[in-house]
C-alpha cells in the first residue's frame, strides 16, 4: 500500500479517565459464527488483553473537535477524547471489513492524555463485544498535496444489517456501491478534515466503520479510498439512515 496506517506508541502519554462503564465492560474474546449474510465475531466472557500497540509501530494521524460548516450542534464544544480508553481488544483478524460498534471516544492527532497517540491520524475509538478498539484514520496525505479529498452521501449500508462485531467476507466499492467517483470529492485541510469527522460522530452511537486490520488485532486502518471491493468508509446511523463519510487521496482518479 502506497500509505499504511502506523500508531506509535509513547511511554510519556498520560491516560485519560477510564471509559465511561455503561460503554466498556468486561472484556471478552471472540468467535467465529456462520450466521447471517457474512462472517463475524460475537464476545464471549474472557479476560481483556490488555493494552496493546499497533504492531507495525511508527506514526499516523488524528484528529479534534468542533464542526466545520455544518448546523451547530448542541455537543460542539464538547471534549469527544474525554473519554478516550487505556486498554484494547485483541479479536481483530487480518482482513478487510465492517467493524459494528459503538463510539467511546474521537481522539485528535498526537493526543498524549489518550493512551498509544497516533500523530498523523484522527482515531475513532469503539467498543465491540466488551472491548474498545481502534479506527484509524488519514486525515493528512503524505504525499503530492497534503490535503484529503472528502465527501458524504446517504446509501443502504452495505453488506447487510448493522449487527455488532467484525465482519469479514464483506466488499465496499466507491464506483460499484455507491456510484460515486473522483470529481466529486473536495480537498479539506487536516484541521477542517478532523473537525467535520469530529462533528459527525457522537459519542455512544452506533457506528460501522469499512477499514482493514493487518497484524494489528486491535486497530483498522486504510479507511479511505483503497483497493476494489476494499474501499475504506465511516458510516454514521448505520441501523437507521446510513450516512457515509468517503475519503480519498489527490491521485487517485475514479
Amino acid at each position: 500500500m502506497r500509505r499504511v496506517s502506523l500508531s506509535s506508541r509513547s511511554s510519556n502519554s498520560l491516560p485519560r479517565a477510564a471509559v465511561i462503564a455503561a460503554l466498556v465492560t468486561v472484556p471478552a474474546i471472540v468467535a467465529c459464527s456462520s450466521d447471517g449474510p457474512f462472517p463475524l465475531l460475537v464476545a464471549t466472557d474472557a479476560p481483556d488483553a490488555g493494552a496493546s500497540t499497533d504492531a507495525a509501530g511508527g506514526a499516523s494521524l488524528d484528529a479534534a473537535d468542533g464542526s466545520d460548516a455544518a448546523p451547530a450542534d448542541a455537543a460542539a464544544d464538547v471534549d469527544k477524547a474525554a473519554t478516550c480508553a487505556t486498554t484494547f481488544g485483541s479479536a481483530l483478524t487480518n482482513a478487510f471489513g465492517r467493524f459494528d460498534g459503538t463510539v467511546v471516544a474521537v481522539v485528535p492527532p498526537d493526543d498524549q492524555a489518550c493512551a498509544l497517540p497516533n500523530r498523523t491520524h484522527l482515531v475513532i475509538q469503539v467498543s465491540m463485544g466488551g472491548s474498545v478498539y481502534r479506527m484509524v484514520v488519514d486525515v493528512l496525505s503524505n504525499q503530492g498535496s497534503p490535503d484529503v479529498l472528502f465527501h458524504e452521501i446517504d446509501a443502504p449500508l452495505a453488506a447487510g444489517p448493522w449487527a455488532e462485531g467484525w465482519h469479514t467476507g464483506v466488499a465496499l466499492d466507491y464506483v460499484t456501491t455507491l456510484s460515486m467517483h473522483s470529481a466529486a470529492f473536495t480537498a479539506m485541510h487536516e484541521a477542517d478534515l478532523v473537525a467535520k469527522i469530529a462533528s459527525e460522530i457522537d459519542i455512544g452511537a452506533k457506528i460501522s466503520v469499512f477499514s482493514t486490520s493487518d497484524g494489528e488485532p486491535n486497530s483498522t486502518h486504510l479507511v479511505h479510498r483503497n483497493a476494489t471491493n476494499a474501499d475504506g468508509a465511516i458510516v454514521i446511523h448505520p441501523d437507521s439512515a446510513p450516512h457515509y463519510l468517503l475519503m480519498r487521496f489527490d491521485e487517485q482518479s475514479f
